[in-house]
């Protein structure tokens, strides 16, 4: 089950939300040790968690997060044009219906397998709300040996530019571009499957 929320102000979906940036802090900062900015010794929120974030979250059966990644529109500032410019070539892809896929995240306290099921689970779920929205593009960055998994698996995509080795790590970005038959192409390759979606709400407004 996959839940798309914009923002996270959902009370409904607390736990999903608490629990998901409860684990991207142990894996990018306690696992991977990135310098990110972690609220209360807990949680991992950075500047780009605010209301236009769209946040995939796959749950388990008491609604706890199990995996998830988040999608940044790119008509405003982004990962990509803030901090990885100089891995574009040309310029940085971006429009209304341009999205970024970043903060893809899957507990290691689960198996590999496991691991590859709650991804696709969110890769399907991710084609279907871009289609549903009308995303026509995705645009990432991600290590350099990811990104050509990324690329083959079976979009129609392409390399923005060449990797580069930034702060100890080769990183690449990508650009995906989605249409009608993008579910049918990821199938053939077993990582689509359709009616992943749970639940789709938009962000809750705060009190008045």
């Amino acid at each position: 089950m996959v839940l798309v929320l914009q923002g996270h102000a959902h009370p409904t979906h607390q736990r999903a939300l608490d629990t998901m940036f409860e684990d991207r802090k142990r894996l990018f900062v306690d696992l991977l040790g990135w310098d990110v900015r972690v609220i209360d010794h807990i949680f991992e929120i950075d500047q780009y968690d605010g209301p236009q974030a769209v946040y995939l979250i796959a749950i388990d059966a008491e609604g706890a997060h199990v995996g998830s990644l988040r999608l940044l529109p790119s008509n405003v500032p982004h990962i990509l044009d803030t901090l990885f410019l100089q891995l574009c070539e040309g310029p940085v892809p971006t429009g209304p219906m341009t999205f970024e896929i970043t903060r893809l995240c899957l507990p290691p306290r689960f198996r590999t397998a496991d691991r590859l099921r709650i991804r696709n689970q969110l890769i399907s779920a991710m084609v279907d709300h871009a289609l549903g929205t009308g995303i026509t593009m995705l645009t990432g960055v991600v290590t350099a040996s990811f990104r050509e998994e990324v690329l083959a698996m079976g979009w129609r995509a392409a390399a923005l530019g060449q990797s580069r080795r930034i702060e100890g790590a080769r990183l690449g970005a990508f650009a995906l571009h989605l249409d009608a038959d993008t579910p049918q192409r990821l199938e053939a390759t077993g990582l689509y499957t359709a009616n992943t979606i749970t639940d789709c709400a938009p962000q809750v407004p705060p009190s008045v």
